[in-house]
C-alpha cells in the first residue's frame, strides 16, 4: 500500500494560460546560474529565454552545439544583456554526462532537467539500457548527482537551490517496473516506456528532495501540458490520431511553448516552491493526488500515488545509482 501524506495542494496565481515570461516578470534573477538541458528546441528554448529575460546566467546543455549556438544567438537578439553559454551534453552517454559535470566550476542555483525523448522505437544505449528510460531518467539522475556539490554550494550562497524535472501526464499510464526497466521480460511498447520514464522523473524529485533537503536543495517535477514540438516526431498515424482525439475531447488543451514552459518557471522561481520539494506541478500549481487505478482521461491534471511513493523512490534511486555507476 502506497502511503502519501495528504496535504492541501500548493497553489500559485498562475494557471494553464500563463506564460513563462509572466512567471519571471516580478523576479530579479541576476546572480542566478542555471543549466537547462535540451535547450536547443521546444520548451527548452522558452525556458532559457525567460530565465535570461529575468537576468539569470543560463547554460544551454545540448546534444548539438551548432543548434545550441543558433538558439543562443536568437535569444541574445531578443533579450538585452542575455548571458548565455552553450555546452555539449548527450544524456544517453555516460562519458558526456560525466564530462559535463566534472567540467562545471563554481556554484549552481538551478538545474532544469528539460531534455527528453518520446515514443521512440526500441533502442538501447551501449550499456543495454532502454533508450527512453536512459535519456529521460538515468541521464538526468547522473547529471544531478554529478552537479550535487555545485547545487549545494549554490544553496549556501543564495539560501537554496532547485532542481526542476520535466514529467508528463503520461506518467499516469505506467508505473516504474524496477524488475524490468529495460523491457527484457515484456514486449516493448513505446508509450508504456515513455510513461514509465516519466513516473521515474517524479520519483527522482521525491528521492532527491529527501536526500538533499539538508543541503538546501529541493527538487520538483512538472507536467508542461500538451505542446506541439519535435518531441512527437516518433508518433505513428494511430498515436497521432489518438492524441488529437484527446485534445478534441477536452482531456487536455494544446499550449504554446511559452505557456508550456510556465510551470517549469513556477517550480524554478516561485517562492511557494523555494523550500519544499517532491511535488508534481501541473498548470502552475501542485496537482491533486489520485488513486493508482484512476482513469487518466478523467483526471488528466492529477498525479498517481505510485509516482509519489517514498519507498519506491528510494529503491529507484539505489537502482539508478547502480545503473549509472
Amino acid at each position: 500500500m502506497v502511503e502519501v501524506k495528504e496535504t492541501a495542494p500548493i497553489t500559485t496565481r498562475f494557471g494553464a494560460a500563463s506564460t513563462a515570461d509572466e512567471v519571471v516578470a516580478d523576479h530579479d534573477l541576476r546572480g542566478v546560474r542555471a543549466v537547462v538541458t535540451g535547450a536547443a528546441s521546444g520548451l527548452g528554448v522558452e525556458t532559457a529565454r525567460s530565465l535570461a529575460r529575468g537576468g539569470a546566467e543560463v547554460v544551454l546543455a545540448v546534444r548539438s552545439v551548432e543548434a545550441g549556438e543558433r538558439v543562443s544567438g536568437e535569444i541574445a537578439a531578443d533579450v538585452d544583456g542575455a548571458r548565455l553559454t552553450v555546452r555539449p551534453l548527450d544524456l544517453a552517454s555516460r562519458a558526456s554526462v560525466t564530462g559535463f559535470a566534472d567540467a562545471w566550476q563554481g556554484p549552481l542555483h538551478l538545474l532544469v532537467n528539460n531534455a527528453g525523448v518520446m515514443a521512440t522505437p526500441l533502442r538501447r544505449t551501449p550499456e543495454g539500457r532502454e533508450w527512453q528510460f536512459a535519456v529521460n531518467h538515468l541521464g538526468h539522475h547522473a547529471l544531478a548527482g554529478g552537479l550535487h556539490r555545485a547545487l549545494a554550494a549554490g544553496a549556501g550562497e543564495r539560501g537554496g537551490a532547485r532542481v526542476v524535472a520535466l514529467s508528463s501526464a503520461a506518467h499516469m499510464f505506467a508505473p516504474v517496473d524496477l524488475d524490468d526497466v529495460d523491457f527484457r521480460q515484456r514486449a516493448y511498447d513505446p508509450m508504456v516506456a515513455y510513461g514509465r520514464s516519466k513516473s521515474a522523473t517524479v520519483l527522482f524529485a521525491v528521492g532527491a528532495t529527501r536526500r538533499w533537503a539538508d543541503d538546501g536543495i529541493v527538487a520538483n517535477a512538472v507536467n508542461p501540458g500538451g505542446i506541439r514540438t519535435g518531441l512527437q516526431r516518433h508518433f505513428d498515424a494511430e498515436l497521432a490520431e489518438q492524441m488529437e482525439g484527446y485534445a478534441e475531447g477536452g482531456t487536455f488543451r494544446y499550449k504554446t511553448p511559452q505557456q508550456g514552459a510556465a510551470t517549469t518557471l513556477v517550480a524554478a522561481v516561485d517562492p511557494a516552491f523555494a523550500r519544499t520539494g517532491g511535488h508534481y506541478l501541473d498548470d502552475g500549481r501542485e496537482a491533486v493526488t489520485v488513486d493508482d487505478d484512476a482513469d487518466p482521461t478523467a483526471v488528466p491534471h492529477g498525479v498517481k500515488r505510485w509516482a509519489l511513493d517514498p519507498d519506491l523512490a528510494g529503491r529507484l534511486w539505489v537502482l539508478s545509482d547502480d545503473l549509472v555507476a
